[in-house]
């Protein structure tokens, strides 16, 4: 039996990176895990390397319709939802003379709005003892130049998850935040490679206090505690894996 056996799990931006990996473990631990993500190519890929388990529904969290259609199918399909991994999120490096509104709109529709509602329409799914899990970022707490659009909207996720929890306490529905520091992702190295080197002065010589860069399935492992009965007295909360890189 694993941890999360007869559950259903959503996981949005679930194609590659830290998704993919939290998938990866759910299903591993018994979950039928549902998954989404914007390119129809990835998304394919990442259900048939998660398995049997795996239902991929191409969306874009962003879109109104598009949730709509998936929290549709989730209904037909299993009736309910014990766990919600918000996980779908973009970021751009812009410098604050150098933002662009088209730039400031993607991350914030897909980031933010795309949390809001994916939560939102997810509720009538979640019986009691239910748990949410948000995505924030340890940018949220480091002030990394060029990148203040994309922290402001995981600093705004880690307060929704405050928020939430004190919100969905009486029906016994768990919310916490898991923010990841520097990770070796698709998406997480596209975003270091953006950053001009001289916009790196006062970062350590070593990216995290423990010498190196995360691995994606070092935070699913934190998920599937967050997810399972494990962390029954946890909500509200924020847990790091960071590699130490906030803290210390």
């Amino acid at each position: 039996m694993g941890q999360l056996e007869n559950k259903a799990a959503l996981v949005t931006g679930a194609s590659t990176g830290i998704g993919l990996a939290i998938a990866r473990r759910f299903a591993a631990e018994g979950a039928t895990v549902y998954l989404t993500g914007r390119r129809k190519s990835e998304l394919d890929s990442a259900v048939e390397h998660v398995g049997p388990r795996a239902v991929g529904i191409q969306g874009d969290v962003s879109r109104i319709e598009d949730l709509d259609r998936l929290f549709a199918e989730i209904t037909e399909r299993s009736g309910r939802l014990d766990i919600v991994v918000a996980n779908a999120g973009v970021g751009d490096f812009g410098l604050l003379g150098e933002i662009t509104e088209e730039a400031y709109e993607r991350t914030t529709a897909i980031n933010l709005k795309g949390t809001v509602f994916t939560v939102q329409k997810a509720l009538p799914l979640l019986p009691a003892g239910a748990s949410v899990i948000l995505l924030s970022s340890s940018a949220a707490q480091r002030g990394v130049p060029g990148l203040g659009v994309y922290a402001a909207t995981k600093a705004a996720i880690r307060s929704l998850a405050r928020t939430w929890a004190a919100e969905l306490a009486g029906r016994d529905i768990r919310v916490n935040a898991l923010t990841p520091g520097p990770v070796v992702t698709p998406g997480g190295d596209e975003i270091r490679a953006a950053i001009p080197t001289g916009h790196q002065a006062g970062e350590p010589a070593a990216p995290t206090p423990l010498g190196r860069l995360g691995h994606s399935d070092e935070v699913a492992a934190t998920a599937v505690y967050l997810a399972g009965d494990q962390s029954s007295f946890t909500t509200g909360a924020e847990l790091l894996v960071d590699g130490g890189a906030t803290q210390l």
